[in-house]
């Protein structure tokens, strides 16, 4: 059940994307915390069928600046996993961010140790996850984030498993140029990330993916020939329309 400011959130959020408009972060309405925004999530989801999760916030010094001190999640519904070529014009403000990705083997449920979560955790990929505010300019709370999904619009994995333990950096291309790279020592331990996110979420299933958040910062989509180079010569390619 949620309350008058969670169901407000949800109907200003709702609304706001069935009619293609930006909200300015003044518009938010109060009183709605970390829990309640999970809620509001959660409601504006409902219905579609759940594929799997993202983290976001993965880095301290996102957190501290959003006030928290943990990672936040979105839902992956099977209507967000996306092929090329990807159609820019079913976003409001896409950008775009490198990552990696894990596909689940085995259940995790809640109270995992780290030793579970790596025999749970099954093959990584190289991912794009292709971010998506409502709120304009990606101005917002903790709370508006979250509420909206952690900005999850839409997400693309590549077709090479790679091993759980990886080093060196992702970096990100269209058509040709270095849009952004980054270590990927800072996406954290995955283990414990997986451990984290199944006691967030209730448990993690088999079959379901977890992207595991950026070590880059978001860049603006724009048509193009999308590449993400990773570890041990694996690349995903992707074609951007409007």
């Amino acid at each position: 059940m949620l309350s008058g400011a969670e169901r407000a959130l949800l109907d200003l959020i709702r609304s706001a994307r069935q009619a293609g408009r930006l909200l300015d972060a003044s518009e938010e309405p109060g009183g709605v915390d970390l829990d309640g925004a999970y809620r509001v999530q959660a409601a504006l989801l409902e219905g579609q069928a759940l594929r799997g999760y993202k983290l976001g916030l993965t880095s301290p010094a996102k957190q501290a600046q959003m006030g928290i001190d943990e990672p936040i999640f979105g839902r992956v519904t099977a209507g967000m996993l996306l092929e090329s070529p990807v159609q820019l014009g079913r976003f409001l403000q896409p950008r775009i961010e490198p990552e990696l990705a894990i596909v689940l083997r085995e259940d995790l449920p809640p109270g995992s140790t780290p030793g579970a979560g790596r025999l749970a955790a099954g093959a990584v990929f190289l991912a794009i996850d292709i971010l998506d505010s409502v709120w304009k300019d990606y101005r917002f709370s903790i709370a508006g984030v979250v509420a909206d999904n952690a900005s999850g619009g839409g997400f693309l994995l590549g077709e090479r498993a790679l091993p759980l333990q990886l080093d060196g950096e992702l970096r990100l291309y269209l058509d040709g140029e270095l849009l952004a790279e980054g270590p990927l020592g800072t996406l954290g331990n995955p283990e414990e990330r997986l451990c984290w996110l199944a006691e967030a979420t209730g448990g993690l299933q088999a079959g379901q993916v977890v992207f595991l958040g950026a070590p880059a910062a978001a860049v603006p989509a724009r048509p193009g020939v999308l590449e993400v180079h990773g570890p041990e010569g694996s690349v995903l390619l992707a074609r951007l329309e409007a």
